[in-house]
């Protein structure tokens, strides 16, 4: 199994390198030179798993010989040993709808189910060699507290996070900023999470700097993310989906990688009928699924501040597949992104993205309302991204179809939100509940990529 870049077809990697790589340096995201198509042996076997015996098929299938098999298990089965829900993920079922619980991790968010892996695989490979590496990643509220929990601690790394200073929750920012390890620093940008995912972009693409520090990534960008999240969709059509049913999801989406994800799952053989892209009123990929214009406005903050992004980093990897995987087309699109401040799919284009997904937005009021209606109708609280998710299903009576809709975090890490809907402060799990008094550690900078470079390498 070899990867490319998305703006460099040519490109014959390794998984390892594209692994420490995370994004490529010309600015691309990696794909596989091919999707496993599972025939119906392999399918059928599929429903006999648990959840890390899928994941190491999955994984195998993508990491070639980067790993012995029997370290791969170990390392699945190490990362999932903190999570608070044996079955890993879970599902609850609300009427017609069932809430994929993918918050039973050490951090309370879906990132945790792909972070875990990718901290005990870092750990594996980096063992092996004794290099040194910094990790570098932009958060809008989960990624960063499921990085740091992955690598706290870890030996021959060090990872810094970038949020956008007042612009995520407290328990979010609180489950970041409350590690004391030595190896972890974060940075609070006076900015939005599109400037801190731009600072990190331009650190990669700046050669010198990246290669100085042993530049590494953990956004949703590197490609053991989303095999990370391919496993799940194949896990709730195995094992929440008794009929096997054709099934619809519906995903919380600010930078595209859980979608995604589901769209890989659909190439490679599962038999989903549509996947939605909901997003909140930051409704950048809903306006280019329904016009064909990708143009990122001014960020609004909102209630679901994860999906307060007008740059959705992974979309380029879907943007590679309807442009029938012509690299130049991509430079030409991005091109114009940077350039102009938007690019226009044509009417082939859009029409190929119109057949492989579906959009929805939802204002403040409407997901205040959602929060409310679930808990009255079925007393279970969902947070705010979940009840974004929850709008195109609520009302869907199409019962060919089973309908999943991805429920992203607890609902404790947005009290404020769910409080003004329901009256009610959503509890913190068992052990969590100290989290209020441990003291903060984080650095407040301004928006400006030479201060960070700096404060980087003043630390590593």
């Amino acid at each position: 199994m070899k990867y490319f870049s998305t703006r460099n077809s040519n490109t014959k990697l390794s998984f390892e390198d594209i692994f420490f790589k995370g994004l490529a340096s010309d600015g691309g995201l990696f794909l596989p030179e091919n999707f496993p198509q599972l025939d119906e042996v392999t399918l059928k076997n599929f429903s006999k798993l648990n959840f890390q015996e899928m994941s190491y098929e999955i994984f195998k299938m993508y990491t070639d010989n980067t790993f012995e098999n029997n370290d791969l298990k170990n390392i699945i089965n190490t990362a999932y040993k903190s999570f608070r829900n044996s079955k890993i993920v879970d599902v609850k079922e609300c009427g017609t709808i069932s809430f994929v619980q993918l918050h039973h991790g050490p951090t309370l968010a879906f990132k945790d189910i792909a972070m875990q892996v990718l901290g005990e695989m870092y750990a594996s490979l980096l063992s092996k060699n004794d290099k040194k590496i910094n990790l570098i990643t932009a958060t809008s509220g989960d990624t960063g507290a499921a990085a740091i929990d992955a690598f706290q601690g870890k030996k021959n790394i060090n990872i810094f996070v970038l949020h956008p200073h007042n612009k995520i929750s407290d328990v979010q920012r609180k489950l970041m900023t409350t590690y004391d390890a030595k190896n972890v620093f974060n940075i609070a940008i006076e900015g939005s999470f599109d400037d801190c995912q731009k600072i990190v972009k331009d650190l990669f693409v700046d050669k010198n700097f990246s290669e100085r520090i042993n530049m590494s990534g953990v956004n949703s960008i590197n490609w053991a993310r989303i095999i990370a999240q391919i496993v799940y969709y194949f896990y709730i059509y195995f094992k929440f989906n008794p009929e096997q049913k054709p099934i619809d999801v519906s995903v919380p989406t600010g930078n595209f990688g859980d979608v995604y994800a589901g769209y890989i799952s659909k190439k490679m053989g599962l038999n989903i009928n549509s996947l939605i892209v909901s997003t909140n009123q930051n409704n950048i990929l809903e306006r280019c699924i329904q016009k064909g214009e990708y143009k990122p406005e001014k960020v609004t903050a909102s209630i679901s501040p994860s999906m307060d992004i007008q740059v959705a980093s992974n979309f380029e990897r879907i943007l590679f597949d309807i442009v029938d995987n012509n690299s130049d087309r991509v430079n030409q699109l991005m091109d114009n992104l940077k350039n102009d401040g938007f690019f226009k799919l044509n009417d082939d284009e859009l029409k190929k993205l119109q057949n492989n997904f579906k959009s929805s937005s939802c204002s403040e009021n409407e997901t205040l309302a959602i929060i409310k209606e679930i808990y009255n109708s079925y007393n279970y609280i969902i947070d705010p991204h979940t009840a974004t998710a929850a709008k195109p299903l609520l009302h869907n009576k199409n019962e060919k179809n089973k309908q999943f809709c991805f429920e992203t975090a607890h609902p404790s890490k947005f009290p404020l939100a769910i409080e003004k809907s329901i009256k009610i402060k959503p509890s913190l799990p068992n052990g969590f509940e100290k989290i209020d008094s441990k003291k903060e550690i984080f650095d407040i900078l301004d928006n400006s990529l030479e201060k960070v470079k700096a404060y980087v390498l003043e630390r590593v």
